[in-house]
């Protein structure tokens, strides 16, 4: 039986996973899609058809009602176009349209582009790409309800939240002239991201106002960010939370839409890092909806309140909260249930977010991610020392046994069954277990991949310093060092393991460092800082087990906390 090297299924399922997750990303099976059964919930909501203008992109399979559009005389609208609203506080600065009054730019004033462009805020809402945050008021009758499209007015061109001040409103007005007006009210607070959205309705016309609220996120542009290998890459898409975290690609708008009713939850737009999302009411029962509008390349993620009826000479009020910033799990988990899963660690959440909250406590004490993951791979190598050890000293004792192993395989050359037969005879002679060296890496590994999500998607790191030229572990090594450092470990590591006697095995493993090496070249510093850190690491530990093993003495080591037993026999 040849032997299997540890480090060579590690490389291969490494590898096989990469390989497996870009896969995912295209072949990924489609959200389940429910149909809307509730009248309440489903009714008066405009179709696709009619002039571009008025029309609100919902689904048609959703909706029914003829689009609601604005009653505003036609000379007036065209005399009061729409124009643009500044709004600015300590952490966000925003453009509002007086069309729909939706939202149509937002930058992140605490979260720099790079290091290098330190004054030029991140922008997640970008009319460059058609990425907007939409809201309106459907109603059964005509001219009732501002939708998307509807001119609103505004007091001011510009807001702004002063010094000392901790709440900030920002007011637009829609009315029909026939009764009916509208104030849509923007609600922020110092140092949130959080914006809460009121739309009141003043009833004055007579008869009971009949409508429904939406809200709906458009994006135009199929953008990917948090760029590794082979097609990996972090999130960019839709999502909405049904009692469990659901993603729909852009791919799957184009298939098929989504149109399903949840109590409460959210609806979110992702790019790496950070998230947009709407979030109605918890105990409201809304209809959530997807839709594509092939003619301008357009993807919408929406959310359609229950109709509310509002009496004659009363006011009523929809609210929502519209989220838009960075995707940071403490005070997503605030916000809404399940908005924290935006921060999307796939398959290996279960690792992922115990490891993160590890490393969380461990940076609240010394305050820099750098040494954060040094110690956390410290804390993962006491962990695993013992099947580490397992795995070393079987490898040890398969280099020291190499010669003999050599001896069998030229005996029975022209036998493979006899030579199978012999040298598992031998093995279990000589107490060796030729996949002891593999099955600890194996345990390991959910590990390994969980950690590797935690680099890749915690918002907490980007632009995270650690020495030196290191001020952002987010991005790859301006030099290249821990890369190399890396491949010039794993060489080193491979002198310690036995040679292995297939000639084209013994290639392989010789071409592996070069190949590690520059797939590194493309992986955040911070990940590759974690690699060094372990194989640094696993190398003192094999080569102390390796040295007793030559010395003719057997170990057996336990890890017991933090104090590390060691006792010899011979």
């Amino acid at each position: 039986m040849d032997q299997q090297r540890p480090l060579l299924y590690f490389a291969l399922l490494f590898l096989s996973y990469l390989i497996w997750m870009a896969w995912m990303e295209d072949h990924a099976p489609k959200p389940v899609i429910t149909e809307a059964s509730s009248a309440a919930t489903t009714q008066n909501i405009p179709n696709n058809n009619g002039n571009s203008g008025n029309r609100l992109d919902i689904p048609e399979g959703v909706a029914t009602a003829p689009a609601a559009t604005s009653a505003v005389p036609t000379e007036v609208v065209q005399a009061n176009k729409a124009s643009e609203i500044h709004v600015k506080t300590d952490v966000l600065d925003i453009i509002i349209s007086t069309e729909g009054g939706s939202i149509i730019q937002a930058d992140l004033l605490t979260y720099p582009i790079s290091l290098e462009e330190k004054d030029n805020p991140v922008r997640v809402l970008d009319r460059a790409k058609a990425y907007a945050a939409q809201s309106g008021l459907i109603s059964t009758a005509q001219g009732l309800a501002p939708n998307h499209y509807a001119q609103f007015s505004s007091p001011q061109s510009s807001y702004e939240l002063l010094d000392g001040s901790t709440e900030l409103v920002v007011p637009l007005t829609w009315t029909n002239g026939k009764g009916i007006t509208v104030t849509k009210r923007f609600t922020f607070k110092e140092g949130s991201f959080l914006v809460a959205i009121d739309q009141e309705v003043d009833n004055q016309s007579g008869t009971v106002w009949k409508g429904n609220n939406y809200q709906q996120l458009t994006h135009g542009t199929k953008s990917s960010s948090g760029g590794m290998m082979m097609g990996i890459q972090a999130y960019v898409g839709a999502a909405y939370y049904n009692e469990k975290y659901e993603k729909v690609s852009f791919s799957d708008m184009e298939d098929e839409k989504v149109s399903s009713v949840i109590q409460g939850g959210w609806a979110a737009m992702l790019e790496h890092y950070f998230v947009s999302a709407w979030i109605p009411p918890k105990e409201e029962k809304n209809t959530y909806y997807t839709n594509y509008i092939q003619k301008n390349n357009r993807y919408i993620m929406g959310v359609k309140s229950p109709q509310q009826q509002i009496a004659t000479g009363t006011k009523g009020v929809f609210s929502n909260q519209f989220y838009v910033g960075p995707k940071n799990q403490a005070e997503l988990e605030k916000i809404s249930h399940g908005l924290d899963l935006t921060v999307d660690y796939g398959v290996f959440s279960f690792v992922s977010k115990p490891l993160f909250w590890i490393m969380q406590s461990i940076h609240n004490v010394v305050g820099n991610w750098g040494w954060t993951i040094i110690l956390v791979t410290l804390l993962i190598k006491i962990v695993f020392f013992y099947p580490s050890a397992i795995s070393y000293r079987s490898m040890a004792k398969m280099k020291k046994m190499a010669p003999k192993i050599k001896e069998l395989n030229e005996r029975f050359k022209g036998d493979p069954q006899a030579k199978q037969k012999a040298t598992m005879d031998f093995y279990r002679k000589e107490k060796i277990n030729p996949l002891g060296g593999c099955l600890p890496m194996l345990i390991q590994m959910p590990v390994f991949m969980g950690l590797y999500w935690v680099l890749l998607e915690s918002v907490e790191l980007r632009q995270a310093p650690w020495l030196g030229w290191y001020q952002d572990l987010s991005v790859l090594d301006p030099f290249y060092i821990l890369p190399l450092i890396f491949g010039a470990s794993m060489y080193f590591q491979q002198k310690l393991n036995p040679p292995q006697m297939d000639p084209m095995q013994q290639k392989i493993f010789a071409f592996l460092p070069i190949v590690f090496t520059v797939m590194f070249l493309f992986f955040p510093a911070g990940l590759v800082l974690y690699w060094v850190v372990n194989n640094l690491l696993s190398i003192a530990q094999q080569w102390f087990i390796t040295r007793q093993i030559e010395a003719g003495k057997s170990t057996s080591v336990i890890a017991l906390g933090k104090k590390l037993l060691i006792k010899k026999d011979s």
